[in-house]
């Protein structure tokens, strides 16, 4: 006998917070546009550049995630992050084109891409081996 699986409905919250991840990206370089020496200039710009792209690759979990995992997922979501803006920017200083831009806007198009697909397996947080230890009797 075979069983027909459905796909699995994204809630409005889940498709609200890809859609945010999503555009933080463009946020980031829509605020390197305010003037220089502005306080709000920074914050969108070292928040998506330290958890945009690693939110937009673990974050859009099929089955959803454990309370407990959840909290690792999105602790793995900053060196991830800062693993891909590093390989973006040393790629940049060597072809000797960084700017600021030019920096964001690849991360910015990668993050987008990445919210709107699945997020990478996590198997051993939906197990629920990052759950609470069960009492052994």
């Amino acid at each position: 006998m075979t069983t027909h699986r459905t796909p699995a409905r994204t809630s409005p919250a889940r498709r609200a917070a890809r859609a945010a991840v999503a555009l933080s990206g463009w946020l980031a370089l829509a605020a390197t546009l305010l003037p220089d020496g502005s306080a709000l200039r920074w914050p969108p710009v070292l928040l998506f550049v330290c958890l945009g792209p690693g939110l937009a690759l673990l974050h859009p979990q099929p089955r959803g995630l454990r309370p407990g995992a959840r909290l690792e997922s999105f602790a793995l979501a900053a060196p991830l992050s800062l693993a891909l803006a590093s390989l973006a920017a040393t790629a940049l200083f060597l072809l000797g084109a960084f700017s600021v831009p030019a920096f964001l806007v690849p991360l910015a198009a990668f993050t987008t891409v990445a919210a709107l697909l699945p997020g990478l397996p996590l198997p051993a947080a939906t197990r629920g081996a990052a759950g609470p230890a069960r009492e052994r009797g």
